[in-house]
């Protein structure tokens, strides 16, 4: 028996095809891969960005859910605390770093790295704009961003959506604001305003 393509639902079905017209429908976006790597600090670049050797390759990490002030960003002046959250970032990620200019702050990597641990988080991208790889980083059993901020070096900062861990750093950023610690003393709270 003959079918006309007018009796048949349009556009026309070719055998096998059901009529769903689900392939029209957007697909949802798939999960970003979640970084998971043991490697070794080789550099800071600043309070909230490190480098980092991990099976043979080297990636630079944005440390998620902090921000520090700046010390090192194109078109930017230093900014109040930017060097002290350096200074703290390099005790934290280096045995025996170096205060080259004698003003008390740690302003170049020394000693040996330390071994880290870099964990994505499933709500994030895997890199930013920059490719810079988002991490979470532990090194010496301590959290790298949980230390910034309750030093008071950093503030949580949060890009488009909120991180898992977002609970945990504002309670850690609480104690250092409330403590009066870091930044929140010595620039007001102001964390990007320029020297």
């Amino acid at each position: 028996m003959k079918i006309d393509c007018e009796a048949l639902p349009c556009p026309c079905l070719k055998p096998g095809d059901d009529g769903d017209a689900s392939d029209d429908k957007p697909k949802p976006k798939p999960k970003p891969r979640v970084t998971n790597l043991s490697g070794r600090i080789t550099d800071v670049v600043d309070g909230d960005t490190i480098r980092v050797r991990a099976s043979s390759k080297s990636y630079t990490v944005r440390l998620i859910g902090i921000d520090t002030p700046e010390t090192r960003k194109p078109g930017t002046p230093v900014e109040c605390g930017g060097r002290e959250a350096t200074d703290n970032m390099l005790r934290l990620a280096f045995t025996a770093p170096i205060d080259s200019d004698g003003d008390g702050l740690a302003n170049r990597k020394g000693g040996q790295g330390r071994s880290v641990r870099l964990t994505g988080d499933r709500t994030q991208d895997r890199v930013d704009r920059f490719g810079r790889l988002l991490a979470y980083a532990t090194a010496a059993g301590k959290s790298l961003a949980v230390e910034q901020l309750g030093a008071g070096w950093s503030d949580v900062y949060v890009f488009e959506k909120r991180f898992l861990q977002f609970g945990r750093f504002t309670k850690a950023r609480d104690r250092a604001r409330d403590g009066n610690q870091g930044a929140w003393t010595l620039c007001g709270g102001d964390f990007h305003r320029p020297l």
